[in-house]
């Protein structure tokens, strides 16, 4: 006889009700200011459910104790998906970021049908945790359906909702992504045959994608199988955040004083204050300095190609925030770092830095380091959160914003256009700058991979970044993150519900390039990856620049 716990009473849908659960962060301070919003969106489709003939059915209840209903780790969404029936329709409600391995091992085990709803909001950002979930359940082989909306009266909410509820699925257009053969002409052209030789580059030499512990924040997505990495010449160093604390150590007190001088004398701005609760300080700033020192150092000491640091939640406790350090060893112009023999590391080059060590990033953003660098272009490189958008004089205009900072060459005015603020203390207790500043105008090309069993993907489109006017940069910097840097782009060829309806993740890697040398980098970069073994769809417009 075996002696196992009981299990608790199941929990069930009857006729024509729906089981509604609500995901979101592990860190109950951001649970709790979120949870509000939350309940509004919840009541808001608890009467659109009831106006199409459905009860909505909450799956778990406010926690009183927490202060809110949010599902807030993998133990509380195991508990609770052991108790719901299997064959029920579901609706996961997130109108925050939320953290996608909390459910989505027991959203793969779901038989009934599951809808990813999301709000379109900059300040409470449900699409960006619903991006981020729908790339993880991708990569898992899970069906799903995904919808969102600003208000949840739209026609879009409404119709998408009617039809998931008829026929259990809800599938959108996305032939904007177009698949790139392996034959393809783009091969044959000069640019193509320059990709193809960088593409056997690493294969040969690999690139090596050095992340200091891994699994950022819950992103199923932005970990990638090792066979993955390995078939397209791109292995894992493995590293520990223990041993960049140990390595910040031995930064000495006055190298870390010479590193934020060289920021401030070429005019970044500091917003520096006295209370380290509340406000940056030197101190923080100084630690980042440290930290951005060791990083270079691993980079040599381990031959990478690419350096990540996950700081949530590993070091959020133990040091200050990441992002000051990962914005400047991103970039062209950096301190110059000295090695243990005293050289300069990577002197007059940016080291691609992956923010969040997301691989689903850090692919695409080492390949196009290399390809620039080989073609003696501009390599900086980043990605940015799909934070948010809205139409300012008849355009819709993205809100791409990384959690503070991106390389200072991407940046309107570079060094002396950037302005650090101390990290919002909700999810940096230990503060440390950001690299804020609004995203200079220009072309560039986007990617971001995922993974499908072992078999790598990538969409590649183009894009160009705009500077919008001061008033209305300013609304968007106050309705998404005011600390982090903004950019404003179009995608060509692409509209908001397109995007949402295929990308892959909250993720999205960015690489200006000159207009006149666009077609050709494009080009390059997908015969680069197709060369690797990677799976290529090309995205909206720029499939005409092929």
């Amino acid at each position: 006889m075996l002696n196992l716990p009981i299990s608790p009473a199941p929990i069930t849908a009857g006729p024509k009700e729906i089981l509604m659960v609500t995901n979101a962060d592990l860190r109950e301070s951001a649970n709790v200011p979120c949870w509000p919003v939350c309940a509004d969106y919840a009541n808001r489709l608890e009467k659109e459910l009831d106006a199409q003939g459905y009860k909505l059915k909450r799956a778990h209840d406010f926690d009183e104790t927490k202060g809110h209903g949010f599902i807030s780790s993998q133990k509380e969404g195991s508990a609770l998906f052991a108790r719901i029936d299997p064959e029920a329709p579901l609706i996961v409600l997130l109108t925050a970021w939320q953290y996608s391995h909390h459910i989505a091992p027991s959203l793969a085990k779901h038989k009934g049908p599951v809808l990813l709803l999301a709000n379109f909001d900059g300040t409470w950002p449900g699409l960006v945790g619903m991006l981020c979930m729908a790339g993880s359940l991708t990569s898992l082989g899970v069906d799903y359906s995904r919808l969102w909306s600003q208000s949840f009266e739209d026609d879009l909410f409404k119709q998408g909702l009617a039809t998931w509820l008829k026929d259990g699925k809800l599938t959108h257009d996305t032939t904007y992504l177009q698949s790139v053969t392996k034959d393809h002409q783009v091969l044959e052209t000069e640019a193509g045959k320059a990709g193809q030789q960088v593409g056997e580059y690493i294969l040969k030499h690999k690139a090596i994608l050095g992340l200091f512990d891994s699994f950022c924040m819950g992103m199923m997505n932005g970990f990638f199988p090792v066979k993955a990495l390995t078939d397209i010449g791109m292995p894992l160093e493995s590293l520990s955040q223990s041993a960049l604390l140990v390595e910040m150590e031995k930064v000495p007190q006055s190298m870390r004083e010479e590193c934020l001088k060289f920021y401030e004398d070429r005019g970044m701005t500091f917003k520096f204050g006295k209370d380290d609760a509340t406000e940056l300080t030197r101190e923080q700033v100084l630690e980042q300095c440290a930290m951005m020192i060791a990083m270079a150092r691993f980079t040599t000491r381990f031959g990478l190609s690419a350096v990540g640091v996950q700081y949530q939640q590993g070091l959020k406790d133990s040091c200050a925030a990441s992002d000051f350090a990962e914005g400047a060893i991103g970039s062209t112009e950096r301190f110059p770092i000295p090695d243990e023999d005293g050289s300069i590391i990577w002197e007059g080059k940016p080291i691609p830095c992956v923010n969040e060590v997301d691989m689903g990033t850090a692919i695409p953003q080492t390949m196009l380091w290399r390809l620039l660098d080989a073609m003696g272009l501009p390599a900086e490189t980043t990605l940015h959160d799909v934070r948010w958008g809205s139409e300012f004089e008849g355009t819709f205009y993205w809100d791409f914003e990384i959690s503070g900072s991106v390389p200072f060459e991407h940046l309107k005015g570079g060094i002396a256009g950037a302005t650090g603020y101390r990290q919002p203390a909700m999810y940096f207790p230990k503060g440390g700058s950001s690299i804020a500043g609004q995203c200079k105008a220009g072309a560039f090309v986007w990617a971001r991979a995922h993974y499908e069993g072992t078999d790598v993907i990538m969409h590649i489109g183009t894009g160009h970044a705009v500077e919008l006017p001061e008033d209305e940069f300013e609304r968007r910097r106050k309705a998404t993150t005011y600390e982090w840097p903004l950019m404003n782009c179009t995608l060509d060829g692409i509209n908001r519900d397109e995007l949402m309806a295929g990308h892959q993740s909250n993720h999205i890697t960015v690489a200006y390039v000159p207009d006149n040398k666009l077609q050709d980098v494009l080009r390059a970069f997908v015969a680069q990856a197709l060369t690797q073994g990677i799976s290529v769809q090309i995205a909206g417009e720029a499939k005409n620049l092929l």
